[in-house]
């Protein structure tokens, strides 16, 4: 075989310059549809292909019509010559080696799959089906079968998509540039389902760039692997239109909400120590949430992520349920089986930052393409990450199609959205001079306002059964209020307050605690200025500082009483409840991500009576609308006990229109309090419906047997009750 040197005639032979094959056998050619597939010549029509290895190379119709034998032009395995074609199709081709044979589906020969809209509207930032037309999609094309390819690079000089499917040559696949949109698509014919995949892409420089995975994968490899997979679409049979129809149809703030927060590989493990599938937790997980009474499950991250000790806060694909517990058809049998149920499943979303893991989205296209280029606005100091550029239509756009995705394609319940406080201010974490100030010279970021804005605009009008939480430690105002009233369109808030005010008092020890009564009392002042989740999240139990029932104060007996106490309090506070695994059975050790919880500590009385305890809470608070539908509004809390700092004991009444009220009370010392005088507004018999001393929750038993009695005197209603030490009562009327 020669070299041929000859230039494209407009002939029959299809020759071209051999700068232009050169760049083609090279890689570098940005291109190659110019060149390759099908052409026209002014005989007709030649076909030009790249084969590396080839000797000979016959080109055929789809359907196996050979219509010419092709000329080898350059011994890499660059082949041209005219076929006998009556307009552009497909070609196939039967290349040869010595005794080997194998055909290849030439992909230059196929026209696009994305059109002028999907230029038009993935420009404006508008297009919102994205994650069905970017990344790879199972398709049959122009009469062939096989995956479609397609990225954003603007900037990139070449991309390539690379895998398993053609030695991971970047040669073979050199993508289409849609120059409207800076999108970059192939369709690859005969490439099969489950094949790892990435984006080769060369810089505006020509320098190429680590191999990067697809933004928009919705399957990844098991790390430590980086590749993305190919996957068909997801396929799930739904059986949950009446949960989906409930939750669309409510008002989410008048509902019972109790999320019990899970790390899915630690919840539980196998005898080996090896992960769960979603299928075995399925069958664990769900069971045991619909027993204990919670109405949701929440997530920490589970897209996926190369680092298991940054619990997937670190995310390199957004589109993608971890390859850790299987593939993400699993996933969507999860949500499927807790709906079933009445299980309502949020996940926890993180768009405030991203690893700079060199598969990952940092410098995707040798710029600063997702990320601000100024460090000042593009990284992260707390976590060494970077920043979206929230100012660009594109990453916004890449964004709010992930929110919808897994509302649409999962029926995720909600996106329980992290680290919005550093979101919101371009001072975060920053000294002076480290941040830039917005165009009136303030800290707020305006483009994550927007964002946040939008994203629950939308997630909300084309999925009202969802709900969005946003964990926001700042007094930043209206975060769930609707944007239309000048709110960020959250549908509740993270109440850090409470969980800092309140644990901080209780470990304090109980003799002192009367000089810090205000910690109690103060969080009522705003409780009803968001509609709040009471968080005892993963945040609280990790990094020193100790589980739950290791922060209360004293000895033993007193750390359970404590704990129990504060777990009444809580239920019986205004706002839904969140409470991380592990802290229902009062589990000893710091979580650890690297095991599963110390579910043996269930056979001992004090951790089963505390797990009792939560399950008979939330099943107190889920069956009575006084502790409940009024969660978010002031009309439904009145004080009855505000200011005994001097006893440490505090009562409220929770209410609701129609509902009979309930009456909480806590005492927070050791001292058992006989005829303590409580101020009711019904006359007559209450209910002691629950009480955290009683026997079966591992306390003393003390306590009122089950009825105290209000009576009035002098036109006062008041009732004569026990008050058993560090425990929580909840009082219901009789009538």
């Amino acid at each position: 075989m020669t070299k041929s040197t000859q230039t494209d005639d407009g002939g029959a032979t299809g020759t071209i310059p051999a700068t232009e094959m050169a760049s083609i056998v090279e890689g570098t050619h940005t291109n190659p549809f110019a060149v390759l597939g099908v052409q026209r010549a002014a005989r007709g029509f030649v076909a030009r292909c790249f084969i590396p290895g080839a000797e000979a190379v016959t080109a055929m119709t789809l359907d196996g019509t050979v219509v010419g034998e092709l000329e080898c032009r350059d011994p890499e395995g660059f082949f041209a010559g005219p076929v006998s074609l009556s307009k552009l199709q497909p070609l196939r081709y039967r290349a040869r080696r010595g005794d080997a044979e194998w055909t290849v589906t030439d992909p230059y020969s196929f026209g696009p799959v994305l059109g002028p809209m999907d230029d038009y509207f993935a420009r404006e930032g508008s297009h919102l089906r994205l994650f069905d037309r970017m990344g790879a999609h199972h398709l049959k094309h122009e009469g062939a079968s096989g995956f479609h390819f397609a990225v954003w690079a603007p900037n990139a000089r070449r991309v390539s998509v690379v895998g398993d499917f053609n030695n991971w040559d970047g040669r073979l696949h050199v993508m289409r540039l849609r120059a409207d949109s800076g999108i970059w698509e192939i369709f690859a014919p005969d490439v099969p389902t489950g094949v790892a995949y990435k984006f080769e892409i060369m810089g505006h420089d020509g320098v190429p760039l680590p191999l990067k995975a697809d933004p928009f994968a919705r399957r990844s490899e098991l790390r430590p692997k980086t590749a993305s997979v190919t996957a068909e679409e997801l396929v799930q049979t739904w059986d949950d239109e009446a949960h989906r129809k409930h939750w669309a149809t409510i008002d989410k703030r008048r509902q019972p909400i109790s999320i019990y927060e899970v790390h899915a590989s630690s919840w539980q493990r196998r005898d080996d120590g090896t992960m769960l599938s979603w299928d075995e937790l399925a069958s664990r997980l769900i069971p045991y949430c619909v027993d204990m009474g919670f109405t949701h499950i929440e997530f920490l991250p589970i897209t996926e992520h190369p680092y298991d000790p940054s619990w997937g806060y670190q995310t390199t694909g957004l589109y993608a349920p971890t390859a850790r517990f299987g593939e993400p058809e699993g996933f969507a049998r999860f949500i499927n089986g807790a709906h079933k149920v009445g299980i309502g499943v949020i996940l926890d979303w993180v768009p405030a930052h991203f690893p700079t893991d060199e598969h990952g989205l940092g410098w995707f296209d040798g710029t600063a393409l997702y990320e601000h280029e100024d460090p000042r606005k593009g990284f992260h100091p707390d976590w060494n990450t970077a920043i979206y550029n929230f100012g660009r239509t594109e990453v916004l756009a890449y964004l709010l199609n992930n929110a919808l995705y897994w509302s649409e394609k999962f029926h995720l319940d909600g996106l329980r959205v992290d680290a919005v406080a550093s979101m919101l201010y371009l001072d975060y974490s920053r000294k002076h001079g480290e941040w830039i100030p917005n165009e009136y010279g303030g800290n707020e970021n305006l483009e994550a306002v927007r964002f946040l804005q939008s994203m629950n605009m939308r997630l909300y009008g084309a999925h009202p059964e969802a709900m969005t939480i946003a964990e926001e430690s700042t007094s930043w105002p209206k975060v769930s209020q609707p944007v239309h009233e000048g709110g960020l369109g959250f549908g509740f808030k993270w109440n850090m307050g409470f969980m800092h005010d309140t644990l901080s008092y209780l470990k304090r020890d109980p003799v002192h605690r009367r000089h810090h009564h205000n910690e109690l009392t103060f969080g009522l002042i705003y409780a009803f200025s968001e509609n709040f989740v009471l968080p005892i999240s993963h945040d609280e139990v990790v990094h020193g500082k100790g589980s739950m029932i290791a922060k209360m104060a004293g000895d033993d007996w007193q750390k359970f009483a404590n704990l129990r106490a504060y777990y009444g309090f809580m239920w019986g506070y205004p706002g839904k409840k969140l409470l991380f695994m592990g802290q229902e059975f009062a589990q000893w050790s710091e979580w650890s991500e690297a095991r599963a919880l110390d579910w043996n500590l269930l056979q001992y009385h004090m951790h089963e009576g505390m797990r009792r305890l939560v399950r008979d809470l939330n099943f107190t608070y889920r069956s009575k609308p006084a502790l409940h539908a009024r969660d978010c509004e002031g009309d439904g809390f009145e004080w009855l006990i505000v200011d005994d700092d001097a006893n440490s004991v505090l009562a409220w009444l929770r209410k609701a229109p129609g509902e009979k009220p309930i009456a909480v009370i806590t005492n927070f010392t050791p001292v058992y309090r006989e005829n303590y005088s409580l101020k009711l507004p019904i006359e007559g018999r209450w209910r002691e419906i629950l009480n955290t001393d009683a026997d079966i929750y591992g306390g003393g038993g003390k306590g009122n047997g089950g009825r105290v009695q209000a009576v009035n005197a002098g036109g006062q209603i008041a009732a004569t009750i026990t008050l058993p030490p560090l425990a929580t009562i909840m009082l219901e009327p009789e009538i």
